[in-house]
Protein backbone atom coordinates (compact mmCIF):
# COMPACT_ATOMS: atom_id res chain seq x y z
CA UNK A 1 0.00 0.00 0.00
CA UNK A 2 0.54 3.45 -0.59
CA UNK A 3 1.89 5.49 2.94
CA UNK A 4 2.95 9.33 1.86
CA UNK A 5 5.76 10.41 3.88
CA UNK A 6 5.43 12.15 6.98
CA UNK A 7 5.08 15.79 7.25
CA UNK A 8 7.88 17.15 9.25
CA UNK A 9 6.34 20.44 10.11
CA UNK A 10 3.84 18.66 12.06
CA UNK A 11 3.41 18.93 15.78
CA UNK A 12 3.83 15.52 17.58
CA UNK A 13 1.63 15.02 20.35
CA UNK A 14 1.82 11.63 21.78
CA UNK A 15 -0.89 9.09 21.28
CA UNK A 16 -1.83 5.99 23.35
CA UNK A 17 -4.36 3.70 21.60
CA UNK A 18 -6.23 1.00 22.61
CA UNK A 19 -7.97 -1.11 20.09
CA UNK A 20 -11.08 -3.29 21.06
CA UNK A 21 -13.13 -6.20 19.05
CA UNK A 22 -12.32 -7.50 16.44
CA UNK A 23 -9.67 -7.99 13.81
CA UNK A 24 -11.95 -6.10 11.00
CA UNK A 25 -11.55 -3.21 13.98
CA UNK A 26 -8.03 -3.94 14.30
CA UNK A 27 -7.46 -2.87 10.95
CA UNK A 28 -9.35 0.28 11.30
CA UNK A 29 -7.03 1.36 14.40
CA UNK A 30 -4.37 0.27 11.76
CA UNK A 31 -5.66 3.09 9.51
CA UNK A 32 -6.00 5.50 12.16
CA UNK A 33 -2.28 4.76 13.37
CA UNK A 34 -1.24 5.22 9.79
CA UNK A 35 -3.17 8.59 9.46
CA UNK A 36 -1.51 9.63 12.81
CA UNK A 37 2.21 8.06 11.83
CA UNK A 38 2.24 9.90 8.52
CA UNK A 39 1.62 13.35 10.16
CA UNK A 40 4.24 12.79 12.84
CA UNK A 41 2.63 11.84 15.71
CA UNK A 42 4.51 10.19 18.25
CA UNK A 43 2.51 6.52 19.96
CA UNK A 44 3.20 5.34 22.97
CA UNK A 45 2.02 2.06 24.51
CA UNK A 46 2.19 4.11 28.21
CA UNK A 47 -1.38 5.57 29.21
CA UNK A 48 0.73 8.12 31.44
CA UNK A 49 3.00 9.11 28.88
CA UNK A 50 0.59 10.19 26.03
CA UNK A 51 -1.17 13.16 25.86
CA UNK A 52 -3.63 11.97 23.74
CA UNK A 53 -5.47 8.78 24.21
CA UNK A 54 -7.50 7.17 21.57
CA UNK A 55 -9.89 4.63 22.04
CA UNK A 56 -11.54 2.22 19.31
CA UNK A 57 -14.58 1.09 20.51
CA UNK A 58 -16.91 -2.50 19.53
CA UNK A 59 -20.11 -1.79 19.85
CA UNK A 60 -20.86 -5.61 18.41
CA UNK A 61 -23.23 -7.09 21.64
CA UNK A 62 -23.66 -6.16 25.69
CA UNK A 63 -20.69 -7.71 27.33
CA UNK A 64 -18.27 -6.09 23.80
CA UNK A 65 -19.60 -2.21 24.96
CA UNK A 66 -19.55 -2.52 28.55
CA UNK A 67 -15.95 -3.66 28.23
CA UNK A 68 -15.76 -0.26 26.13
CA UNK A 69 -16.98 1.69 28.41
CA UNK A 70 -15.33 0.46 30.93
CA UNK A 71 -12.07 1.38 29.03
CA UNK A 72 -13.15 4.97 27.98
CA UNK A 73 -13.70 5.34 31.86
CA UNK A 74 -10.04 4.13 32.43
CA UNK A 75 -8.74 6.19 30.17
CA UNK A 76 -10.72 9.44 31.32
CA UNK A 77 -9.27 8.77 34.80
CA UNK A 78 -5.38 9.19 32.81
CA UNK A 79 -6.92 13.10 31.97
CA UNK A 80 -7.29 13.84 36.33
CA UNK A 81 -3.96 11.98 37.38
CA UNK A 82 -1.85 11.88 34.15
CA UNK A 83 -0.70 13.93 31.45
CA UNK A 84 -2.92 13.31 29.32
CA UNK A 85 -5.28 16.35 27.86
CA UNK A 86 -7.42 14.43 25.71
CA UNK A 87 -9.75 11.68 25.02
CA UNK A 88 -10.74 10.58 21.80
CA UNK A 89 -13.16 7.53 21.44
CA UNK A 90 -13.86 6.05 17.50
CA UNK A 91 -15.64 2.77 16.16
CA UNK A 92 -18.85 0.71 15.97
CA UNK A 93 -19.88 1.74 19.41
CA UNK A 94 -19.69 5.57 18.22
CA UNK A 95 -21.46 4.57 14.62
CA UNK A 96 -24.14 2.65 16.96
CA UNK A 97 -25.18 5.30 19.35
CA UNK A 98 -23.50 8.59 18.44
CA UNK A 99 -26.23 10.48 20.44
CA UNK A 100 -26.27 8.15 23.55
CA UNK A 101 -22.49 8.26 23.88
CA UNK A 102 -21.71 12.21 23.41
CA UNK A 103 -24.80 12.58 25.92
CA UNK A 104 -23.52 10.43 28.47
CA UNK A 105 -20.27 10.34 28.56
CA UNK A 106 -18.80 14.11 29.01
CA UNK A 107 -15.31 13.20 29.88
CA UNK A 108 -14.60 12.50 26.12
CA UNK A 109 -13.63 15.25 24.13
CA UNK A 110 -14.07 13.88 20.33
CA UNK A 111 -15.68 11.08 18.65
CA UNK A 112 -14.74 9.73 15.40
CA UNK A 113 -17.22 7.36 13.05
CA UNK A 114 -16.40 4.75 11.28
CA UNK A 115 -16.75 7.37 8.10
CA UNK A 116 -14.41 10.11 9.63
CA UNK A 117 -11.29 7.85 10.59
CA UNK A 118 -9.13 10.57 8.66
CA UNK A 119 -9.92 13.05 11.00
CA UNK A 120 -7.68 11.48 13.79
CA UNK A 121 -4.82 13.50 12.72
CA UNK A 122 -6.99 16.84 13.23
CA UNK A 123 -7.95 15.65 17.04
CA UNK A 124 -4.99 14.98 18.00
CA UNK A 125 -3.87 18.06 17.55
CA UNK A 126 -2.95 20.38 20.53
CA UNK A 127 -4.79 23.54 18.62
CA UNK A 128 -7.88 21.10 18.56
CA UNK A 129 -11.66 22.63 19.40
CA UNK A 130 -12.49 21.97 22.37
CA UNK A 131 -16.14 21.08 21.45
CA UNK A 132 -17.30 17.67 20.29
CA UNK A 133 -16.44 16.31 16.74
CA UNK A 134 -20.31 17.58 15.54
CA UNK A 135 -19.54 16.58 12.10
CA UNK A 136 -20.62 13.07 13.29
CA UNK A 137 -23.91 14.09 12.07
CA UNK A 138 -23.21 12.82 8.14
CA UNK A 139 -22.35 9.81 8.95
CA UNK A 140 -25.16 8.48 11.47
CA UNK A 141 -26.52 5.42 10.10
CA UNK A 142 -24.65 3.08 7.92
CA UNK A 143 -20.80 3.63 7.18
CA UNK A 144 -20.18 3.91 3.53
CA UNK A 145 -16.41 3.79 4.03
CA UNK A 146 -13.73 1.55 2.95
CA UNK A 147 -10.16 1.64 2.65
CA UNK A 148 -8.14 0.65 -0.30
CA UNK A 149 -4.19 0.11 -1.28
CA UNK A 150 -3.20 4.33 -0.74
CA UNK A 151 -4.78 4.54 2.48
CA UNK A 152 -2.20 5.05 5.36
CA UNK A 153 -1.73 1.86 7.30
CA UNK A 154 0.74 1.41 10.11
CA UNK A 155 0.57 -2.41 11.43
CA UNK A 156 -0.48 -3.94 14.71
CA UNK A 157 0.31 -7.03 14.50
CA UNK A 158 3.48 -8.89 14.12
CA UNK A 159 5.77 -7.94 11.44
CA UNK A 160 5.68 -11.09 9.39
CA UNK A 161 1.61 -11.32 9.68
CA UNK A 162 -1.38 -8.67 8.72
CA UNK A 163 -5.02 -8.60 8.02
CA UNK A 164 -6.15 -7.49 4.90
CA UNK A 165 -9.89 -6.70 4.82
CA UNK A 166 -11.70 -7.39 1.32
CA UNK A 167 -14.45 -5.59 1.97
CA UNK A 168 -17.04 -4.10 4.59
CA UNK A 169 -20.20 -4.35 5.65
CA UNK A 170 -22.92 -7.30 5.50
CA UNK A 171 -26.20 -7.84 3.46
CA UNK A 172 -27.07 -10.78 5.28
CA UNK A 173 -30.10 -10.45 7.99
CA UNK A 174 -29.27 -12.61 11.03
CA UNK A 175 -31.64 -11.96 13.47
CA UNK A 176 -29.23 -11.59 16.03
CA UNK A 177 -26.96 -9.42 14.63
CA UNK A 178 -26.90 -5.47 14.41
CA UNK A 179 -23.48 -5.29 12.52
CA UNK A 180 -25.77 -4.09 8.99
CA UNK A 181 -27.37 -1.23 10.60
CA UNK A 182 -24.02 0.17 11.31
CA UNK A 183 -21.31 -1.26 8.99
CA UNK A 184 -24.03 -0.84 6.64
CA UNK A 185 -24.50 -2.71 2.99
CA UNK A 186 -21.21 -5.09 1.24
CA UNK A 187 -19.24 -3.52 -0.68
CA UNK A 188 -16.25 -4.92 -1.90
CA UNK A 189 -12.88 -3.68 -2.50
CA UNK A 190 -11.35 -3.61 -5.91
CA UNK A 191 -9.55 -7.12 -6.60
CA UNK A 192 -6.42 -4.86 -8.03
CA UNK A 193 -6.55 -2.29 -4.94
CA UNK A 194 -6.51 -6.00 -2.58
CA UNK A 195 -3.36 -7.42 -4.25
CA UNK A 196 -1.63 -4.07 -4.32
CA UNK A 197 -2.14 -3.89 -0.65
CA UNK A 198 -0.56 -7.18 -0.16
CA UNK A 199 2.45 -6.99 -2.67
CA UNK A 200 2.97 -3.91 -0.59
CA UNK A 201 3.13 -5.56 2.74
CA UNK A 202 4.49 -8.71 1.56
CA UNK A 203 7.69 -6.22 0.34
CA UNK A 204 7.70 -4.88 3.78
CA UNK A 205 8.12 -8.15 4.89
CA UNK A 206 5.15 -9.92 6.05
CA UNK A 207 4.78 -13.60 4.59
CA UNK A 208 1.02 -14.51 6.32
CA UNK A 209 -1.72 -12.37 4.74
CA UNK A 210 -5.12 -13.32 6.77
CA UNK A 211 -7.64 -12.23 4.50
CA UNK A 212 -11.17 -10.78 6.67
CA UNK A 213 -14.86 -9.30 5.86
CA UNK A 214 -17.77 -10.41 7.59
CA UNK A 215 -18.52 -12.90 4.90
CA UNK A 216 -15.50 -13.14 3.33
CA UNK A 217 -16.89 -16.08 0.46
CA UNK A 218 -19.60 -13.15 -0.59
CA UNK A 219 -16.18 -11.22 -1.61
CA UNK A 220 -17.21 -9.41 -5.27
CA UNK A 221 -21.32 -10.67 -5.43
CA UNK A 222 -22.30 -6.95 -4.61
CA UNK A 223 -19.98 -6.03 -8.28
CA UNK A 224 -21.47 -8.44 -10.18
CA UNK A 225 -18.08 -11.43 -9.92
CA UNK A 226 -19.46 -14.83 -9.16
CA UNK A 227 -16.23 -16.01 -8.01
CA UNK A 228 -14.58 -12.89 -7.06
CA UNK A 229 -12.90 -14.85 -4.06
CA UNK A 230 -11.18 -17.89 -5.92
CA UNK A 231 -9.85 -15.18 -8.49
CA UNK A 232 -8.59 -13.23 -5.65
CA UNK A 233 -6.91 -16.07 -4.15
CA UNK A 234 -5.10 -16.92 -7.43
CA UNK A 235 -3.93 -13.59 -7.67
CA UNK A 236 -2.79 -13.29 -4.36
CA UNK A 237 -1.20 -17.00 -4.63
CA UNK A 238 1.33 -15.20 -7.53
CA UNK A 239 2.74 -13.07 -4.84
CA UNK A 240 6.51 -14.54 -4.21
CA UNK A 241 7.66 -13.17 -0.72
CA UNK A 242 4.16 -14.62 0.99
CA UNK A 243 3.99 -17.60 2.61
CA UNK A 244 0.41 -18.04 3.23
CA UNK A 245 -2.59 -16.96 2.92
CA UNK A 246 -5.37 -17.21 5.15
CA UNK A 247 -9.40 -17.13 4.42
CA UNK A 248 -11.59 -15.77 7.62
CA UNK A 249 -15.30 -15.92 8.37
CA UNK A 250 -16.72 -17.92 4.66
CA UNK A 251 -20.65 -18.22 5.07
CA UNK A 252 -21.83 -21.40 4.63
CA UNK A 253 -24.68 -20.49 1.32
CA UNK A 254 -21.58 -18.39 -0.14
CA UNK A 255 -19.16 -21.23 -0.49
CA UNK A 256 -18.87 -22.24 -4.02
CA UNK A 257 -17.07 -25.38 -5.63
CA UNK A 258 -14.66 -23.18 -7.20
CA UNK A 259 -13.98 -21.69 -4.10
CA UNK A 260 -13.42 -25.34 -2.31
CA UNK A 261 -11.37 -26.45 -5.32
CA UNK A 262 -9.01 -22.68 -5.53
CA UNK A 263 -8.17 -23.22 -1.86
CA UNK A 264 -7.32 -27.22 -2.42
CA UNK A 265 -5.37 -26.04 -5.45
CA UNK A 266 -2.79 -23.37 -4.73
CA UNK A 267 -0.32 -23.54 -2.24
CA UNK A 268 0.22 -21.00 -0.40
CA UNK A 269 -3.41 -20.74 0.50
CA UNK A 270 -3.50 -22.46 3.70
CA UNK A 271 -5.87 -25.75 4.27
CA UNK A 272 -8.09 -23.78 7.04
CA UNK A 273 -11.68 -23.03 7.24
CA UNK A 274 -13.67 -20.48 9.40
CA UNK A 275 -16.84 -20.80 8.64
CA UNK A 276 -19.13 -19.53 11.65
CA UNK A 277 -22.17 -21.79 11.61
CA UNK A 278 -23.66 -20.53 14.92
CA UNK A 279 -26.32 -24.15 15.27
CA UNK A 280 -26.81 -26.99 13.74
CA UNK A 281 -31.04 -27.67 14.65
CA UNK A 282 -32.88 -26.20 11.88
CA UNK A 283 -35.49 -24.54 13.79
CA UNK A 284 -33.02 -22.45 15.81
CA UNK A 285 -31.15 -21.80 12.43
CA UNK A 286 -34.54 -20.96 10.86
CA UNK A 287 -35.10 -17.92 14.55
CA UNK A 288 -31.69 -16.77 13.43
CA UNK A 289 -32.47 -16.14 10.29
CA UNK A 290 -29.69 -18.23 8.62
CA UNK A 291 -31.18 -21.62 7.59
CA UNK A 292 -29.15 -24.65 7.02
CA UNK A 293 -29.08 -27.87 9.42
CA UNK A 294 -27.26 -30.01 10.27
CA UNK A 295 -27.12 -32.48 7.63
CA UNK A 296 -26.70 -29.36 5.34
CA UNK A 297 -23.88 -28.35 7.47
CA UNK A 298 -21.92 -31.97 7.54
CA UNK A 299 -22.26 -32.02 3.77
CA UNK A 300 -20.61 -28.86 3.64
CA UNK A 301 -18.02 -29.89 5.55
CA UNK A 302 -17.30 -33.49 3.84
CA UNK A 303 -16.67 -31.21 0.54
CA UNK A 304 -13.82 -29.19 2.34
CA UNK A 305 -12.77 -32.48 3.77
CA UNK A 306 -12.86 -34.22 0.18
CA UNK A 307 -10.54 -31.79 -1.31
CA UNK A 308 -8.33 -31.04 1.61
CA UNK A 309 -8.23 -34.06 3.57
CA UNK A 310 -5.79 -32.37 5.91
CA UNK A 311 -8.02 -29.08 6.30
CA UNK A 312 -8.47 -27.63 9.82
CA UNK A 313 -12.20 -26.63 10.24
CA UNK A 314 -12.94 -23.80 13.27
CA UNK A 315 -16.50 -22.55 13.64
CA UNK A 316 -18.69 -20.33 16.54
CA UNK A 317 -21.66 -21.11 17.92
CA UNK A 318 -24.35 -19.20 20.06
CA UNK A 319 -26.37 -20.70 22.95
CA UNK A 320 -29.09 -19.93 23.97
CA UNK A 321 -31.05 -18.21 21.16
CA UNK A 322 -34.89 -17.44 22.09
CA UNK A 323 -36.60 -20.60 21.66
CA UNK A 324 -33.61 -22.98 22.04
CA UNK A 325 -34.98 -26.07 23.75
CA UNK A 326 -32.90 -28.67 25.57
CA UNK A 327 -34.02 -30.80 22.44
CA UNK A 328 -32.36 -28.39 19.84
CA UNK A 329 -29.12 -27.81 22.03
CA UNK A 330 -28.32 -31.74 22.09
CA UNK A 331 -28.59 -31.70 18.16
CA UNK A 332 -25.90 -29.08 18.39
CA UNK A 333 -23.89 -31.11 20.75
CA UNK A 334 -24.67 -34.20 18.40
CA UNK A 335 -23.62 -32.23 15.89
CA UNK A 336 -19.79 -30.81 16.84
CA UNK A 337 -19.64 -35.16 18.00
CA UNK A 338 -20.21 -35.66 14.24
CA UNK A 339 -18.20 -33.00 12.60
CA UNK A 340 -15.18 -33.07 14.89
CA UNK A 341 -13.73 -29.39 14.45
CA UNK A 342 -10.12 -28.80 15.15
CA UNK A 343 -11.32 -25.17 16.99
CA UNK A 344 -14.81 -23.82 18.36
CA UNK A 345 -15.47 -20.77 19.93
CA UNK A 346 -18.84 -20.40 21.80
CA UNK A 347 -21.15 -17.48 22.75
CA UNK A 348 -23.81 -17.28 25.52
CA UNK A 349 -26.49 -15.53 23.00
CA UNK A 350 -26.58 -11.48 24.09
CA UNK A 351 -30.69 -9.97 23.36
CA UNK A 352 -30.15 -6.87 21.57
CA UNK A 353 -33.34 -4.36 21.11
CA UNK A 354 -32.41 -3.30 18.22
CA UNK A 355 -32.19 -6.07 16.38
CA UNK A 356 -34.88 -8.67 14.93
CA UNK A 357 -34.25 -11.15 17.18
CA UNK A 358 -34.79 -8.65 19.92
CA UNK A 359 -38.33 -8.55 19.50
CA UNK A 360 -38.14 -11.96 20.60
CA UNK A 361 -39.10 -13.35 24.10
CA UNK A 362 -35.20 -13.91 25.83
CA UNK A 363 -36.40 -16.63 27.28
CA UNK A 364 -33.39 -18.70 28.23
CA UNK A 365 -32.07 -18.31 31.51
CA UNK A 366 -28.98 -17.17 31.89
CA UNK A 367 -27.95 -20.33 33.82
CA UNK A 368 -28.85 -22.43 31.77
CA UNK A 369 -27.10 -20.34 28.79
CA UNK A 370 -24.12 -20.63 30.71
CA UNK A 371 -24.40 -24.30 31.39
CA UNK A 372 -25.10 -24.69 27.71
CA UNK A 373 -22.17 -23.17 27.03
CA UNK A 374 -19.70 -24.80 29.38
CA UNK A 375 -20.93 -28.59 27.99
CA UNK A 376 -19.97 -27.74 24.73
CA UNK A 377 -16.88 -26.45 25.71
CA UNK A 378 -16.37 -29.29 27.15
CA UNK A 379 -17.57 -32.15 24.59
CA UNK A 380 -15.41 -29.99 21.81
CA UNK A 381 -12.29 -29.65 24.40
CA UNK A 382 -12.06 -33.62 24.58
CA UNK A 383 -12.50 -33.50 20.55
CA UNK A 384 -9.74 -30.94 20.26
CA UNK A 385 -7.42 -32.62 22.57
CA UNK A 386 -7.89 -36.00 20.88
CA UNK A 387 -6.98 -34.50 17.15
CA UNK A 388 -4.13 -32.97 18.71
CA UNK A 389 -2.69 -35.98 19.88
CA UNK A 390 -3.21 -37.55 16.43
CA UNK A 391 -0.56 -34.84 15.30
CA UNK A 392 2.45 -36.59 17.45
CA UNK A 393 4.94 -37.52 15.52
CA UNK A 394 4.55 -35.47 12.31
CA UNK A 395 6.91 -32.88 11.45
CA UNK A 396 4.89 -29.75 10.35
CA UNK A 397 6.33 -26.33 9.19
CA UNK A 398 5.76 -23.69 11.99
CA UNK A 399 5.73 -19.75 11.70
CA UNK A 400 8.00 -18.68 14.76
CA UNK A 401 7.09 -15.97 17.07
CA UNK A 402 8.76 -15.55 19.36
CA UNK A 403 9.69 -16.46 23.24
CA UNK A 404 6.44 -17.80 25.56
CA UNK A 405 5.26 -14.39 27.32
CA UNK A 406 5.34 -16.40 30.59
CA UNK A 407 8.52 -19.22 30.06
CA UNK A 408 11.11 -17.77 27.99
CA UNK A 409 12.75 -20.63 27.68
CA UNK A 410 10.32 -22.14 25.54
CA UNK A 411 9.76 -20.72 21.81
CA UNK A 412 6.36 -20.27 20.34
CA UNK A 413 5.03 -20.28 16.77
CA UNK A 414 2.18 -21.60 14.80
CA UNK A 415 1.66 -24.42 12.44
CA UNK A 416 -0.67 -23.72 9.32
CA UNK A 417 -4.04 -24.30 10.46
CA UNK A 418 -3.62 -22.35 13.46
CA UNK A 419 -4.30 -18.63 13.37
CA UNK A 420 -3.34 -15.86 15.06
CA UNK A 421 -5.06 -15.01 18.25
CA UNK A 422 -8.10 -17.63 18.18
CA UNK A 423 -6.15 -20.92 18.13
CA UNK A 424 -3.88 -23.20 19.86
CA UNK A 425 0.40 -22.93 19.64
CA UNK A 426 3.16 -24.45 19.08
CA UNK A 427 5.27 -24.42 21.88
CA UNK A 428 9.40 -25.55 20.88
CA UNK A 429 11.36 -26.77 23.44
CA UNK A 430 14.36 -27.71 22.07
CA UNK A 431 15.91 -25.62 18.79
CA UNK A 432 17.12 -22.12 18.47
CA UNK A 433 14.66 -19.88 15.67
CA UNK A 434 14.44 -16.51 14.95
CA UNK A 435 10.55 -14.68 14.80
CA UNK A 436 9.37 -14.72 11.99
CA UNK A 437 10.77 -17.69 10.05
CA UNK A 438 9.34 -21.13 9.15
CA UNK A 439 10.59 -24.09 10.62
CA UNK A 440 10.30 -27.34 10.73
CA UNK A 441 9.09 -28.60 14.05
CA UNK A 442 8.85 -32.33 15.08
CA UNK A 443 5.68 -32.57 17.18
CA UNK A 444 6.50 -34.68 20.76
CA UNK A 445 3.50 -34.10 22.84
CA UNK A 446 -0.15 -32.63 23.02
CA UNK A 447 -0.51 -30.07 25.76
CA UNK A 448 -4.17 -29.10 25.75
CA UNK A 449 -5.58 -26.52 22.80
CA UNK A 450 -1.57 -26.44 22.46
CA UNK A 451 1.29 -28.99 20.62
CA UNK A 452 4.82 -29.72 22.40
CA UNK A 453 7.64 -29.94 19.33
CA UNK A 454 11.67 -29.84 18.71
CA UNK A 455 12.98 -28.10 15.49
CA UNK A 456 13.95 -30.75 12.98
CA UNK A 457 17.51 -31.13 12.89
CA UNK A 458 16.87 -31.58 8.47
CA UNK A 459 14.39 -28.91 8.42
Amino acid sequence: MSVPPRDSTAKAPRVGIVSLGCAKNLVDTEVMLGHLDRAGCELTADPDDADVLLVNTCGFIEAAREESIRTILEAAEHKKSGRVRRLIVAGCMVQRYPDELQNSLPEVDAFIGLDQLDRVVGEVRPEARESKLLSIAPSRGPSRYLYDDRTARRLATPPWTAYVKIAEGCDHTCSFCAIPAFRGAFRSRDLDSVADEARSLARGGVREINLIAQDSSHYGRDRGEADGLPKLLEALDAIEELRWIRLHYLYPNTVTERLIAAMARLPKVVKYVDLPLQHAHPETLARMRRGGSADSHLRLLERFDGAMPEVAKRTTFIVGFPGETEQEFQALLEFVSAARFDHVGVFTYSHEEDTPSGELQDDVPAEVKDERRARLLELQQGIAFGRNRELIGRTVEVLMEGAHAETPHLLVGRMSTQALDVDGQVLVNDGVADPGTFVSVELTEAAGYDLVGRIALDG
